[in-house]
């Protein structure tokens, strides 16, 4: 393979490159920015969790520099939501050199949309699934049983609930873009459906504790979803010529 070959990956590369850096430094002003108030940013984390426990009740570190880097994973976590936009661009912009002019002209709704849709994910997280997750946890306490949740496991979970369902709300503007595209059509969602929502359970069991409320929180809102891609693919959906209907029938023929 010649060196002219090679030119375009490593290019891509380069690129690749490029776009992670803006990454990093847009993650690293949003963690310094966010350091300054890592402290009241825990507690309004806690929050949560604090309205299910019994009065009076706080949360333990149990090694001495745990407080420490406890509020510096507040801060990271807090830089990356706030990077989340320019993350999503990056992302976009890499990818916008194989797509048409037509799909170029997307890119500021779809990266505002996307953004809507992360930061809307995690907040159904905080305000719907947190409360009545954490007030299940701690029904298993008893006389003989005193739940003592630390600064770090607790950080550790809420934090992967958080950006899951982040993601997660991604999915209506996934399969819309890939129904834009061509790649999926509505036929082809409707006759998917019962395995999705298979998958939708799985994949809520594999990322939220074992407790079928929890469970059921993340697979229901993907379920909506799901159906709201549906529809996103009906409206914005790539239709289809005449020529493509008649194809199958003539060659049928």
């Amino acid at each position: 393979m010649s060196e002219g070959d090679k030119l375009p990956f490593t290019s891509h590369l380069e690129e690749l490159r490029k776009r992670l850096i803006i990454c990093a430094i847009a993650v690293g002003i949003g963690f310094v920015a966010s350091y300054v108030f890592s402290k009241r940013l825990f507690e309004l984390l806690m929050k949560p969790l604090l309205a299910a426990m019994p009065p009076e009740e706080k949360l333990i570190y149990t090694g001495l520099p745990e407080a420490f880097f406890t509020y510096l994973k507040v801060a990271f976590l807090a830089g990356l939501l706030m990077a989340v936009p320019v993350i999503l661009y990056q992302l976009w912009m890499f990818i916008a050199p194989g797509l048409y002019d037509r799909e170029k002209r997307l890119t500021l709704p779809v990266v505002f949309l996307s953004s809507l849709f992360f930061l809307g994910g995690a907040l159904f997280g905080y305000f719907v699934v947190f409360p009545f997750g954490f007030k299940f946890f701690m029904g298993f306490a008893s006389d003989y049983v005193r739940p003592l949740p630390s600064m770090k496991e607790y950080l550790s979970f809420s934090a992967k609930l958080l950006l899951a369902f982040g993601v997660v709300f991604e999915l209506p503007l996934f399969v819309t873009f890939l129904a834009k595209l061509g790649i999926v059509d509505v036929q082809f969602l409707k006759a998917k459906r019962k395995y999705a929502i298979l998958l939708f359970f799985v994949f809520a069991a594999i990322l939220t504790p074992p407790d079928v409320i929890t469970q059921a929180m993340m697979a229901g809102p993907l379920i909506i979803l799901y159906e709201v891609s549906i529809l996103g693919a009906k409206v914005f959906g790539k239709k289809k010529s005449k020529d493509d209907i008649k194809e199958p029938r003539e060659s049928a023929g």
